[in-house]
């Protein structure tokens, strides 16, 4: 195989990273005159989970995350090359990529009614308009922290708090809100937040959700940052 092939699990993840942070930022934060960005968190989100699913799989085999590989042959060639693929290969459609995900690694997507709403979302403000969905912004991030989190975490030790375009502060923001909507997320081991209070955050959340939450930071060793 070529060697430049190997990369493409890294290229992808890259791309993959980059879509997360906008798609984090758009689902979290709204300001006067960004009344457009709920929508774009869905667009930003499906491209993320397109890519990451991608980077998954092709760290098993670069080329498994293409559909048309028999068309690609050049007899005139020695190998299969990055350009001819770049060129004339064809990736599996998102739709697919729960079931080559199984095929090619034995995992099945997290959260599967999620991934088939958000799906449709996407097509229909890629396509034709907005859906008929309340809060994209809500299934934005239940896609990402139900879906996305779990596997980046798992695969690459990325978490996706830590993605977002606001570089004045840390992550601490979107870790508020995921707090307030009792969403669960990867914690890494040097958590930390200085400008909001992790107790007023979670003061209106389940009693499930706040056991869950001390217990994900007494794993880690960072109890101390609840209250008792």
């Amino acid at each position: 195989m070529n060697e430049e092939l190997r990369g493409i699990p890294g290229r992808i993840l890259g791309l993959a990273q980059a879509a997360l942070t906008q798609a984090n930022h758009h689902a979290v934060f709204l300001d006067p005159g960004n009344e457009h960005w709920p929508l774009m968190s869905v667009l930003n989100t499906a491209h993320a989970g397109e890519l990451f699913l991608k980077a998954i799989i092709a760290t098993e085999h670069p080329l498994l995350i293409f559909k048309d590989l028999v068309t690609l042959e050049d007899k005139s060639a020695d190998e299969l090359d990055l350009q001819r693929l770049l060129a004339r290969g064809r990736t599996h459609d998102f739709e697919k990529l729960p079931q080559v995900l199984w095929a090619t690694t034995g995992l099945r997507i997290p959260n599967p009614d999620c991934y088939e709403r958000l799906r449709q979302a996407r097509n229909a403000i890629q396509h034709f308009c907005p859906p008929d969905v309340r809060d994209l912004s809500a299934l934005s991030l239940e896609f990402i922290y139900t879906i996305i989190d779990p596997l980046i975490a798992g695969h690459f030790g990325i978490y996706a708090i830590e993605h977002h375009e606001d570089h004045n502060v840390s992550y601490d923001y979107v870790v508020a809100c995921l707090l307030r909507r009792e969403l669960r997320f990867s914690i890494p081991q040097d958590f930390a937040v200085t400008e909001i209070d992790l107790n007023e955050e979670i003061g209106g959340a389940s009693a499930e959700y706040r056991t869950w939450f001390r217990e994900a930071l007494t794993s880690i060793d960072k109890a101390n940052l609840l209250k008792t």
